[in-house]
């Protein structure tokens, strides 16, 4: 064998990533990362950018399909003549949507990838909104409700897939990006914070018969933006379909504290979301004072994941779901027992900083004690529970409501929910691997 010519222009050079080396943003994924698919390259140049695309599912499913109904429930039950008990039926309903959605979402992402699922169900939630604005029929009404919670849940599972995959090609920031998925609920609450205000102001200068509706058409108008922005940033992630989750070797026994005290949870913070405005509006709060503390309270969503992270981490038992029930367990109650300005302000600042990482704090409780294979089984527990305080929750602080009690007894309720679980959730124990598995 003769020796090997070289090509004309010298010998090609191929680029060599050691293992453990970044990119050259810095953010590689480490060492024993196995090779990302060159889709994945914005990802992993721009992890946050990606996480804060990804954030706007979250804003969509949560801060405009559910939370912003708070805002418009004061102007829905004047114009439609509705019962407290009714008014809070609406968010129920929308809830117990959600966990039929949440019940299908798994067995959906079995045969498509998350990204189908993320910005199917944006475009689902988008419609339905929309339809909200084009009809006044309470039964037709609450079945947009419905609808919305369904599709919101495949939003808000597949974008949180997503943003674990996401963290796992950043292991040193996967709490960060985690956090800043979840945290995208407040862009959506400060965005209908300013949204709804401005649409029912319009409406009025109009002239229009149901204002509200304009508020409606909207948000699904944004929620369209919302989706078109985070399109092609989502596919930079992988969305392949899941396998199917390892369930044998839970114990729900094993959690129950922890269980119980996530659905005490459930049904005490949906009560604040739902009537906190409609009580402030009740004690004569202006119009634009309003607009500032629903949007400081997103604001304060957006900081969360921030404030709370040492917790998490330090503690592995029921601890840091106790002391999250707690604090929104006196955030609903200051509006109640005064309505001085500076105290509802406080309140929705502490509420918007803690509600969502109770959610958290269950994921965490969930990765600190059970086997990789089974977080899967213990999350969905979890959020099964949750589900079904939210189904409970509006429609009893309603109920007190209009029996008598009034929004401040319909708050009351909700805040000894919290307190309830916050002393529920003190008695989870962490729990030794070996007691969790058969």
């Amino acid at each position: 064998m003769g020796r090997a010519v070289p090509r004309r222009g010298g010998r090609r050079r191929h680029p060599v990533r050691r293992p453990g080396s970044a990119g050259r943003d810095g953010d590689g994924a480490g060492a024993g990362t196995p090779p990302v698919k060159p889709a994945a390259g914005f990802a992993l140049r721009r992890p946050r950018l990606t996480a804060l695309a990804l954030s706007l599912g979250a804003a969509i499913s949560l801060g405009l399909s559910r939370f912003s109904y708070g805002l418009l429930l004061p102007p829905m039950r004047d114009d439609l003549g509705w019962s407290y008990l009714l008014a809070g039926a609406m968010n129920t309903a929308n809830a117990a949507g959600y966990f039929v959605g949440a019940l299908l979402t798994p067995m959906l992402m079995r045969r498509l990838r998350a990204q189908h699922a993320l910005l199917g169900g944006a475009l689902l939630t988008a419609a339905f909104l929309l339809l909200s604005g084009m009809m006044t029929d309470t039964a037709a009404l609450m079945t947009q409700r419905v609808l919305a919670g369904f599709a919101s849940a495949f939003i808000f599972i597949s974008g949180g897939l997503l943003a674990a995959r996401l963290g796992a090609l950043h292991p040193q920031r996967a709490g960060f990006l985690i956090g800043l998925y979840y945290g995208g609920t407040g862009i959506g609450i400060t965005l209908a914070a300013l949204a709804v205000p401005a649409a029912l102001e319009t409406a009025a200068r109009h002239g229009a018969t149901h204002g509200w509706q304009w508020a409606w058409l909207a948000l699904g108008a944004a929620c369209l933006a919302m989706t078109a922005l985070m399109a092609l940033p989502a596919q930079a992630v992988d969305g392949a379909a899941s396998a199917a989750a390892a369930r044998g070797g839970f114990r729900p026994r094993s959690f129950a504290f922890g269980l119980a005290g996530y659905f005490m949870f459930g049904v005490g913070y949906i009560g604040y979301m739902t009537f906190v405005v409609a009580l402030l509006r009740e004690q004569g709060m202006a119009a634009r004072a309003i607009t500032a503390f629903y949007a400081l309270l997103g604001l304060a969503v957006l900081a969360s994941s921030r404030i709370w992270a040492g917790l998490l981490d330090r503690y592995k038992g029921g601890q840091a779901l106790a002391i999250l029930n707690g604090l929104l367990a006196l955030a609903t109650l200051l509006p109640v027992l005064t309505a001085a300005t500076p105290a509802v302000f406080a309140s929705g600042l502490l509420f918007g900083a803690v509600f969502l990482s109770v959610v958290a704090s269950t994921t965490a409780l969930v990765r600190h004690n059970l086997p990789a294979p089974l977080w899967s089984a213990g999350i969905g527990a979890f959020t099964t529970v949750f589900a079904f305080g939210q189904i409970v929750g509006p429609t009893v602080a309603g109920w007190i409501s209009d029996a008598g009690g009034g929004l401040r007894g319909g708050l009351v309720f909700s805040a000894a929910a919290l307190a309830a679980g916050a002393l529920i959730a003190s008695r989870q124990r962490p729990l030794q691997e070996a007691t969790l598995v058969d």
